[in-house]
């Protein structure tokens, strides 16, 4: 009977516990069926695939069960987790470490688009606010680990063994990470996640880096990289096909030496689709010079090239060039990343110029100094992300002589940091000066290094040029801030600009004459790819801004006009001005 009684007191007091975790935490067991279902659709996807080809292969090695293992082992080497084979020749266990890049893109997308389903942000104005971005990451996250560690488990006991540091560190930094970006970008891309995550940055770093107008220097600089790296490895992937062509007796004859049969064709045929991205990274490597490892100390580059050690025949590694010194046809590789640096430099340009409204003076956005600081921080962005690309391209498939494959990632990086400064730099400033020159030929105005040089003539208020007002327009902006004070939303009566009572002074010349506010004349295009704040990020209140959570509130709804219009009006005395702020005309009946 104690027992009893003591389970009874705890059940009563744990139920209130949990009413108020479901209370303060909705959506949390939808976030969390989420990210399962998403793990569990990757898996099923892999699983299907290794089921019919073993099901229409005509001499299976295994059952079943084998098939299955063998598909828990790809999904966890799309991950990223570095898989150990037990059945070698040797006896020794042999590390798979290459991840295909084109399955790495699969469990990534699956996770991302589970975070932005589960934010699930209302369609109209009035619906209830979006789950709470903290609650969606964590239930997705939590649902996509747990069954991640129940393949893993189950792919423990069969051939391909997961290393558990792997499953540790990569599973869930994948899983973090498109969580992560999926809430993110559901809910608008919000400045306060980068607040918190840039406030580890040191102080003068910051500053120099995320200081003012860091919104269209960084954007710029991200759209650059990208440009960038698309041409480099768009590149890599024309020198593959070249390659192949060139190779092409040699790559056949491996494709028809790997097995006999259609099955088993089209399973070696599968796994070269999903390397073709990891090949087009080391043919980018290989045109920035560093070149890649097929095995220890076996180098290939453009220069020269080292016989490689016995490898299995595929057809991918037939297109490898041949050993011996580099000819001028290997040397032509080098246009490759002589057009990306060039494409980065272009970008830049494009950034440093500001594309001004039909009929406004044509100003440039940056100087030449901050155009050429943009297009290194172009180039410390492409090697960081060419670095990584490069580790994910690689990795082991053996030991001894092939413990080393694929490109070594600060040697790519940095290759490719130093094309992209060298290029991109001149090529900025070049087309910058040349587009200056252009608009002053045209007779476009002498343009100014920042956006608001053509403010001047744009009818902006003087006062936010630095120059004071005068008495007619002091007056003018006494009668508009009282029409917006009585929060009714109606139009001042000779302003007539409307105000909507949620801004307390920003722009109020601008908005008071319907002129554009300083900066914001003409749409660029590149702002539309913008991500980052357009003011400075890190402001003079930015620790209010770090305290604040993203959770979105439900709009109020704006006061209906109707709402005020049957009030009774009482009539002005006379001789007095119905405007509110007009002072009363003298007496003069004396």
């Amino acid at each position: 009977m104690a027992g009893v009684d003591l389970m009874t007191a705890g059940r009563t007091s744990l139920s209130p516990l949990l009413t108020r975790m479901r209370e303060r935490e909705p959506g949390l067991a939808a976030s969390f069926l989420g990210g399962a279902v998403a793990a569990g659709l990757g898996f099923a996807s892999f699983a299907a695939l290794l089921m019919l080809l073993w099901v229409s292969s005509p001499y299976p090695d295994s059952g079943p069960g084998g098939a299955l293992h063998v598909a828990a082992a790809l999904w966890l080497l799309a991950h990223g987790v570095e898989l150990v084979r037990t059945d070698s020749l040797s006896g020794a266990p042999m590390p798979v470490g290459v991840t295909p890049l084109l399955l790495l893109a699969l469990p990534v997308w699956r996770v991302y688009r589970a975070a932005r389903d589960g934010v699930d942000p209302p369609e109209d104005a009035d619906g209830p606010p979006p789950v709470p971005a903290r609650t969606v990451w964590t239930g997705v996250v939590l649902g996509y680990l747990g069954v991640g560690v129940a393949v893993a488990l189950y792919c423990s006991e069969g051939v391909l063994r997961p290393a558990w540091g792997g499953v540790t560190v990569c599973l869930p930094l994948v899983a973090a990470g498109a969580a992560a970006a999926g809430v993110w970008s559901a809910y608008g891309c919000p400045r306060e996640p980068v607040l918190r995550a840039l406030v580890v940055v040191p102080g003068p770093v910051r500053r120099l880096v995320f200081g003012a107008d860091a919104r269209a220097r960084l954007g710029t600089a991200v759209r650059a990289t990208g440009a960038a790296l698309a041409v480099l490895c768009g590149g890599g992937a024309v020198l593959l096909a070249v390659s192949m062509v060139w190779h092409g007796g040699a790559a056949r004859m491996s494709f028809l030496q790997l097995t006999e049969g259609w099955t088993g064709r089209f399973a070696v045929l599968m796994l070269g689709v999903a390397l073709i991205p990891n090949a087009a990274v080391w043919a980018a490597s290989y045109a920035l010079g560093p070149g890649f490892l097929l095995g220890a100390r076996h180098l290939v580059h453009p220069f020269a090239s080292d016989p490689a050690p016995l490898l299995p025949p595929f057809p991918l590694l037939a297109a490898v060039p041949d050993p011996g010194a580099g000819t001028p046809l290997n040397w032509a590789a080098g246009a490759v990343p002589v057009a990306a640096g060039v494409t980065a430099g272009w970008f830049v340009a494009r950034g440093a110029m500001g594309r001004p409204e039909p009929g406004a003076p044509a100003a440039a956005r940056w100087s030449a100094a901050r155009t050429a600081g943009v297009a290194l921080l172009t180039a410390a962005v492409c090697a960081a992300a060419f670095a990584l690309l490069t580790e994910l391209a690689g990795g082991p498939l053996g030991v001894a002589a092939l413990a080393d494959f694929g490109p070594v990632w600060w040697q790519a990086g940095g290759a490719a940091g130093v094309w992209t400064a060298v290029l991109a730099l001149p090529v900025a400033l070049v087309v910058r000066a040349w587009r200056l020159w252009g608009l002053r030929r045209r007779g476009g105005g002498i343009p100014g290094q920042g956006t608001e040089a053509g403010n001047a003539g744009s009818g902006t208020d003087r006062a936010d040029q630095g120059q004071p007002n005068t008495k007619e327009e002091e007056e003018e902006e006494g009668d508009t801030e009282t029409a917006a004070g009585s929060g009714q939303g109606k139009e001042a009566a000779e302003g007539g600009t409307e105000e909507s009572g949620k801004g307390k002074g920003k722009g109020k010349g601008a908005a008071r004459r319907g002129a554009a506010v300083p900066g914001a004349a003409g749409v660029d295009a590149d702002e539309l790819y913008d991500f980052l704040p357009a003011d400075d990020p890190f402001p003079s209140d930015w620790q209010d801004d770090l305290a604040r959570v993203s959770r979105r509130t439900p709009p109020r709804e704006a006061a209906d006009p109707q709402d005020h219009a049957d009030a009774p009006v009482e009539p002005p005395s006379p001789g007095t001005d119905p405007r509110p702020g007009t002072p009363e005309p003298p007496d003069t009946a004396h």
